[in-house]
């Protein structure tokens, strides 16, 4: 398999509350011959995205011209971060005036940006980059017989000409990828509707309401475990079932999941 290599970005809430991600993901990757570069990046800039435009994307093209000045796209796990930085270039894409804003900004820094930089979600990087023939062939203890509800998450689907993650509407990228492991993915009605998480500090009530759905929606479609990409989703699903144990669901993250087929000791992917 051809060596390539990205900046890995983890963005806060991974190292800070999902540590098992950044350790699957890098497992995973480096099993499969891919090179993670870790670089001083800050916030993706998302909390600032509803106070000042110009506040995230500045902070958004930080990250992308440290990672131009390495000569390296960038590879996230966080749904969130992808959908950000991704609607960052996009915006200075279509700005001119804020990509002026922009320039001066990091020209104070010391830095350039010159929109040659990509920005990837590791499910397509696994799928597309690395490819499904490679990673079938890394399968060494399949899941057979394990029933799973991929949780795509908003970030990676929507808008879709930003994200061109997948078709928003119809994706497959995450079933192709859980039946690589040798588990089965499950058809479920609310497989695209949002895990709650962005409701959360404003109505946690409705926010719980459309985590339990979600939950219930699954379990009553036969899904043993429920798959994430996303550390807001995985945490949302986790916080809601810590104390109910009658109509739970186990949350494994992807990685974990491919870990698991490919043989990889379980603390390695922070299970």
């Amino acid at each position: 398999m051809t060596a390539m290599s990205y900046a890995l970005f983890l963005g806060c809430k991974i190292p800070s509350r999902l540590p098992a991600y950044a350790a699957s993901t890098r497992a995973v990757l480096e099993h499969l011959g891919v090179t993670l570069v870790d670089l001083d990046f800050n916030c993706c800039g998302y909390p600032a995205r509803n106070v000042s435009r110009d506040a995230f994307v500045q902070a958004a093209a930080h990250n992308l011209a440290l990672a131009e000045r390495a000569g390296l796209n960038v590879l996230t796990p966080c749904a969130c971060c992808f959908g950000t930085l991704r609607h960052a270039i996009s915006l200075l894409d279509e700005d001119a005036a804020l990509r002026a804003r922009t320039t001066q900004a990091l020209a104070a820094e010391g830095l350039a940006w010159s929109g040659k930089v990509e920005v990837e979600h590791v499910l397509p990087v696994l799928a597309r980059v690395i490819g499904v023939d490679t990673l079938a062939g890394a399968v060494r203890e399949p899941r057979t017989g394990l029933r799973v509800a991929p949780q795509y998450g908003c970030h990676t689907l929507r808008p879709s000409n930003v994200a061109r993650f997948d078709n928003a509407m119809a994706p497959t990228i995450f079933e192709n990828l859980i039946r690589l492991t040798g588990a089965t993915p499950i058809d479920w009605p609310r497989k695209l509707d949002c895990c709650g998480d962005p409701l959360h500090e404003a109505n946690a009530a409705l926010s719980e309401h459309m985590t339990r759905a979600k939950i219930a929606d699954a379990l009553a479609s036969g899904a043993e475990v429920m798959c994430t990409a996303c550390p807001h989703c995985h945490l949302r699903f986790d916080g809601v079932q810590v104390d109910n144990v009658d109509s739970s669901i186990r949350t494994l993250l992807y990685t974990q999941l491919l870990g698991l087929a490919m043989g990889l000791p379980a603390k390695s992917l922070g299970l």
